[in-house]
């Protein structure tokens, strides 16, 4: 396991840099609604995926108070306007106040616009999150990086990202040879793995490394095995010391024995002579 000081090296070593926003944190503005009062259209694979994912995201920039991970919120991109909003399922912002929570965020009011966003396709969103929606985040709402992915493994793999490039235009981010995809903006590769248990294909986020960024659970499970075996470790190297106590103290006896028998032998020799 690599220890939490090689962890949090590396976590300064890659975590972004930005300037702070120049808004305030607002939880909520009257008039703007925060529910669209329907169902829940998300499977249990996008609940698995989506809550881990955000679980993620959250521990791993927990240390830095001035980036807010959002998750299935209404963001409002023009001031005024109720109709112009999105409720992306994973969104990152930079330089705004991690906490409070918000209701909903609205970009005019903290000063800043989601960096970074990702959607995990249904059926009934799939194709919007892949068209419409590319330039309604990049362009319209000033998104740097826009991500998709499929979590349901009965469907075919499906892993995008798109970014605005350098003359201002949309860019679609190559994948490396696994199929993963880099995040420039968050300084984080991202790639899926199935989970032959729960049939989900896991998005999960990685340092530049290769060091994959753990869940809660995982941790635990990492420190309960190290712990089991330092433990272990630790019991080895005390019968190894008890064992070396015990040959130490069979050699001092036995010189002892052996200093007795020449002390005997000399007091034989003498009342011999």
């Amino acid at each position: 396991m690599e220890s939490l000081n090689d962890f949090a090296f590396k976590q300064r070593k890659y975590m972004p840099v930005f300037p702070k926003a120049i808004g305030k944190p607002t939880v909520y503005i009257e008039g703007y609604p925060y529910e669209d009062n329907e169902p829940m259209a998300g499977t249990g694979y996008h609940g698995e995926q989506i809550a881990l994912f955000f679980e993620q995201l959250s521990r791993y920039f927990a240390v830095n108070a001035h980036i807010h991970i959002g998750i299935d919120n209404f963001i409002y991109y023009r001031e005024g306007d109720i109709t112009k909003f999105v409720s992306p399922d994973v969104y990152v912002v930079f330089g705004v106040a991690k906490f409070p929570q918000r209701r909903s965020f609205y970009t005019w009011s903290e000063g800043a616009v989601p960096a970074v966003v990702f959607e995990f396709l249904s059926d009934s969103t799939a194709a919007r999150d892949r068209a419409e929606k590319v330039r309604l985040y990049l362009m319209d709402i000033g998104v740097q990086e826009y991500f998709i992915h499929q979590p349901e493994m009965n469907k075919p793999p499906e892993f995008r990202g798109w970014r605005r490039g350098a003359s201002g235009g949309i860019v679609e981010i190559v994948p490396d040879a696994d199929g993963g995809l880099f995040s420039e903006t968050l300084n984080l590769s991202f790639q899926w793995t199935d989970q032959l248990q729960s049939h989900v294909r896991l998005l999960r986020p990685y340092l530049p490394d290769g060091t994959p960024i753990t869940t809660s659970m995982e941790e635990h499970h990492l420190r309960v095995a190290a712990e089991t075996l330092a433990a272990e470790e630790a019991a080895r190297r005390e019968a190894a010391e008890m064992l070396a106590r015990g040959e130490a103290e069979r050699r001092r006896a036995l010189e002892l024995e052996l200093e007795r028998l020449r002390a005997a032998l000399a007091t034989r020799q003498d009342e011999s002579a």
